[in-house]
């Protein structure tokens, strides 16, 4: 039996996969985020960004930032994602997720599932992070209104092999989107 071209593209375009951004605050995740997903779109693509803002004001309303929290937080968007992603959809997911744990829970769903799962760590150091200040955490947490401030005064514990490794401070937004988008394509996933 020969496969069409057609045929052949159905079936690329239906593959689902998690591509989880983690990395400080402002380091560029959800940035980064949106603009693969108009990449990915263009490519006609069935793509969700599941932003960690909307997330903890909508399915993680009333969790804290103590550690157990913050560790269902992750495990609820991990769910979300991993069901999203084994139905074809490509979630980007720029999340914190400071502990190591709760992102390894969130890969073994997915791989018990047999569902694509890229890692990507978006390596801002904090100091940059700190001059962006997007949401203007750093300079709270510098006046002293804000306590456990991941990074500063609440640990981010680095992913020790993730599938990519981003230095934003030393590319564009684009150039960020497009590295991922290679990483993608590379494994038949974009």
């Amino acid at each position: 039996m020969t496969t069409t071209t057609t045929e052949t593209q159905e079936n690329h375009v239906t593959t689902g996969a998690t591509v989880w951004l983690t990395g400080l605050p402002s380091a560029g995740k959800t940035t980064i985020a949106y603009e693969l997903a108009g990449r990915l779109r263009e490519q006609d693509r069935r793509v969700e960004v599941l932003d960690g803002d909307e997330i903890r004001e909508f399915i993680s309303a009333g969790l804290g930032f103590s550690r157990e929290d913050r560790h269902t937080n992750v495990q609820r968007i991990g769910f979300v994602a991993e069901l999203l992603a084994r139905n074809g959809v490509i979630v980007l997911v720029p999340v914190i997720a400071p502990y190591a744990d709760s992102r390894d829970a969130v890969r073994k769903r997915h791989e018990a599932n047999a569902t694509p799962y890229v890692e990507v760590h978006v390596a801002t150091p904090v100091e940059v992070c700190s001059v962006r200040d997007v949401k203007g955490l750093y300079a709270k947490q510098a006046a002293g209104e804000l306590t456990g401030l991941t990074g500063v005064d609440d640990p981010y514990e680095e992913p020790e092999a993730p599938d990519l490794r981003i230095e934003s401070q030393h590319q564009t937004v684009q150039e960020s989107a497009a590295s991922v988008y290679a990483l993608l394509n590379e494994r038949g996933l974009a």
